[in-house]
């Protein structure tokens, strides 16, 4: 069914896709304050039918190896021929053991095979993955269509994998819900100077302090305009500063771009499962209710006829320790021009952990490729190097 959106000045939080984090913070505190009485009480406010298509896996059930698909949309409300894209693309997997989570994000210009969809009258093509989202929205297919087909793109891109469930995160959302957690922690591993957040040094007043192109890239400061800057090291961040880093990807100290930002997204998932599980949270019930309370405006969860108490229930043991952010490509750019047009390609290492995680092997390739790991920012990024 297709939901309206209000307007908003600034995209939906396309950034993070931080949902599985979210599932696993409204289990620290289901299982506190009323287990599965409370979570049925929220379950409507954060959960929708549909949303997968022939992606979905099969049977209503989450005891085996667990595909999450979680997005991030750059949702233009009024201006349908900027279209709704996906800005934000990670596979979460979780092996049938349900010890461990593996965090992989697939870069936003990568060129795929996108399928055919017959309710929205798109034909299929060759684009860019983020594209995909768009061709399943138009035409009323809204956000669940979007989802739908993103998630049957990325299914034929990983070799037929199929997911457990999906969610699509709000910018806005996420500010109320990083608020209520009040603030994470966060280590900055490269200094980012934000293109969205400044402040007048003659009159103090804060707005946006770069022009933007019409391709949406930063062009010169404005008059009088500083903007917000994030040094090396590690901070208590209060929900704007937290989500206006992990936005950032054109002003990066090291010109990582996307595989920079993704980088800090997952980065970023950690600090609040790491919050979220944190004794100052889970211990206090005004603080779980807001939380809450907040989860249905930040994510729309997928389930796959799960219930949300399942869901609950079989995550709720893993621990932030347990969860292994990995990068493709090794974080480097890997462009290719195709009639005049830009696309990252996947190397063989990034299609070989697709495959892995489609056939639940991922600890034994990430053993054999070790340089996949992320840079968790216990220390200072280093720069990536072109090419393949």
């Amino acid at each position: 069914m297709t939901r309206k959106r209000r307007a908003q000045k600034d995209p939906l939080w396309a950034r993070l896709a931080l949902v599985f984090g979210a599932v696993l913070l409204v289990g620290s505190g289901g299982a506190l304050v009323g287990g599965k009485v409370l979570l049925d009480h929220y379950s409507n406010q954060i959960t929708h039918e549909g949303g997968l298509g022939g992606a979905a896996a099969e049977g209503a059930t989450i005891d085996g190896p667990i595909n999450l698909l979680l997005v991030g949309v750059d949702e233009r409300t009024g201006n349908e021929e900027m279209g709704v894209r996906a800005d934000s693309i990670i596979i979460a997997h979780v092996p049938a053991s349900h010890d461990a989570v593996y965090l992989t994000s697939i870069p936003r210009d990568t060129r795929v095979q996108i399928p055919a969809h017959k309710s929205t009258k798109y034909d299929g093509g060759t684009d860019k993955i983020n594209a995909a989202f768009w061709f399943g929205y138009q035409n009323g297919g809204g956000r669940d269509g979007g989802l739908e087909l993103l998630a049957e793109t990325v299914s034929k891109l990983a070799g037929g994998l199929k997911f457990n469930g999906g969610a699509i995160v709000n910018f806005d959302g996420f500010k109320g819900l990083v608020t209520a957690l009040g603030g994470v922690h966060m280590c900055v591993d490269e200094k980012v100077t934000s293109v969205h957040t400044g402040w007048n040094s003659k009159t103090g007043a804060e707005g946006v302090p770069y022009y933007f192109n019409a391709d949406g890239l930063p062009t010169g400061l404005k008059p009088n305009m500083q903007p917000k800057t994030y040094d090396v090291g590690c901070y208590d961040m209060a929900a704007w500063e937290a989500l206006d880093y992990v936005r950032q990807r054109d002003k990066l100290a090291n010109n990582d771009g996307d595989y920079g930002r993704q980088r800090h997204q997952q980065q970023f998932i950690k600090a609040m499962l790491s919050k979220a599980t944190s004794a100052g949270v889970i211990t206090n019930p005004i603080k779980v209710n807001a939380i809450l309370n907040s989860v249905g405006k930040a994510v729309s969860f997928y389930n796959n006829d799960v219930s949300l108490a399942d869901w609950i229930f079989t995550l709720k043991g893993i621990k932030p320790d347990q969860m292994l952010t990995l990068k493709v490509n090794n974080g480097r750019f890997n462009p290719q021009t195709v009639n005049g047009q830009s696309f990252e390609i996947l190397d063989e290492t990034a299609e070989g952990l697709l495959t892995a995680i489609a056939q639940d092997q991922v600890a034994a390739y990430v053993a054999g490729h070790p340089e996949m790991i992320n840079n968790d920012a216990a220390q200072p990024a280093a720069s990536p190097t072109k090419g393949g």
